[in-house]
């Protein structure tokens, strides 16, 4: 059976979490690829609120498999949290969470290095979140990294002490006040280890492969959004692993002709947190109205989401990189109540009108060109069926489609699972 993906394709926050979540009962194995605790996915209901950072968006339902793979990242004290926190709700995560072994941890001494680098940047600061991800990427991509099946080794803790030591050095080499006290922090970090290593550790490629072979159904989940990707997101301002499909094959270690179905996720307006730019971004009343009805928070650090309208360009750029087959659309009922809508569908770069992503999108460069749209003020999230919702919105959805030439088939009109309009049958 091939493996379907599930993608954000702006700068994350797109909702992904309630996606997988809504679809998990077509999967056996919904299965994480990238990222790390810096991604937040929000999954709403039975009037109750969940946010997972780490663990797949599958873990509430009882039949499905839920693996954190190779390309992720784990901070083994926030993990421990979130099992606290599925385990006060009864859920049995222990027979249904499988962890690969050549997955990366996160060490105290990443997340102390991570603060030291972004202060010493300055104005110049990239919004980093703060959780370690960037340099325990770095260790990986230089050959020092500490994995999960490291834990399973006699010698992992000197290991451990050899690496923490390197970064306490080169903490003190950027010349930053970051005070510490590494002993606590470890004393944490030693105790949620324990608990990690309660889990079940596989070989997670191999697990895949077999998985494939005996024709089980796999979905992959993605953290950030592909503008994001370290290769083709907004460079600098990106995160630190490949965000975009391909980052699923080297994520899971599945070859590039097993994939089946790209799902891409995009709100109908754009969000971004943190630093970088953002072409269409709104300083309105227009986007603090978004903001406000969106509750547009991020899931991980709590700060405000930048909001503005739709970049058409960027979401076919998003599109094409990914290969996606299917889009599913978010909060188009936070866009309830505007008179006009506006959609991005060129720039303006450099004097020039053109029509595809540039390599450099600073607001120097670009400037926006729109086309306007009938809002509509009718409320969705009471509605259950496509023939429910205003024309204004149809039009906005198929306008879309043409410009994309990708059908929409999900269309999502509120947080809660149930909040969900299916546009016909999906593909897969």
């Amino acid at each position: 059976m091939a493996v379907d993906l599930l993608l954000g394709l702006q700068w994350g926050d797109e909702g992904k979490g309630k996606i997988v979540d809504v679809l998990t009962s077509n999967y056996n194995i919904i299965a994480r690829f990238q990222g790390g605790p810096n991604a937040g996915h929000t999954l709403v209901f039975n009037g109750r609120k969940h946010v997972l950072h780490t663990i797949p968006s599958g873990i509430f339902h009882d039949d499905a498999t839920n693996l954190v793979g190779n390309g992720v990242v784990i901070d083994p004290v926030i993990f421990k949290k979130e099992l606290d926190k599925l385990e006060e709700q009864g859920v049995d995560y222990r027979k249904s969470l499988l962890i690969s072994r050549k997955a990366h941890i996160i060490l105290p001494t990443h997340r102390l290095l991570d603060a030291a680098s972004e202060a010493s940047k300055g104005k110049a600061k990239i919004g980093s979140t703060l959780k370690g991800i960037g340099p325990t990427y770095m260790d990986k991509t230089g050959r020092n990294g500490i994995r999960v099946g490291d834990l399973e080794l006699s010698d992992w803790k000197t290991r451990y002490r050899a690496l923490a030591n390197k970064h306490e050095s080169m903490i003190a080499f950027y010349n930053v006040d970051v005070q510490y006290d590494l002993a606590e922090l470890e004393k944490e970090f030693f105790e949620a280890v324990k608990v990690l290593k309660s889990l079940k550790f596989i070989d997670s490629e191999e697990y895949i492969y077999q998985a494939q072979k005996s024709g089980q159904t796999i979905l992959a989940e993605g953290a950030q959004g592909s503008l994001l990707d370290i290769d083709f997101g907004t460079y600098p301002f990106v995160t630190s692993s490949n965000t975009t499909a391909a980052g699923a094959c080297t994520g899971l270690g599945v070859s590039p002709n097993q994939i089946g179905d790209v799902f891409g996720i995009f709100k109908a307006y754009t969000t971004r947190v943190g630093s970088g730019p953002f072409p269409t971004e709104l300083f309105d009343e227009d986007g603090e109205t978004m903001a406000k009805v969106g509750n547009e928070f991020g899931a991980t650090t709590g700060r405000p989401r930048r909001c503005g309208w739709l970049d058409l360009i960027a979401l076919k750029y998003a599109c094409q990189v990914n290969g996606v087959t299917q889009l599913m659309m978010m909060k188009g009922d936070v866009l309830s109540g505007f008179k006009t809508l506006k959609v991005c569908t060129a720039y303006k770069y450099k004097g020039e009108v053109i029509k595809h992503f540039p390599y450099n999108i600073d607001p120097e460069n670009v400037e926006p060109i729109y086309t306007e749209f009938s809002g509509w003020t009718e409320d969705l999230t009471e509605m259950s069926e496509t023939s429910q919702l205003p024309k204004a919105l149809n039009e906005y959805i198929e306008f879309l489609e043409k410009e994309l030439e990708i059908p929409i088939t999900i269309v999502s009109v509120g947080p809660d699972r149930k909040q969900t309009i299916f546009r016909g049958q999906l593909v897969s």
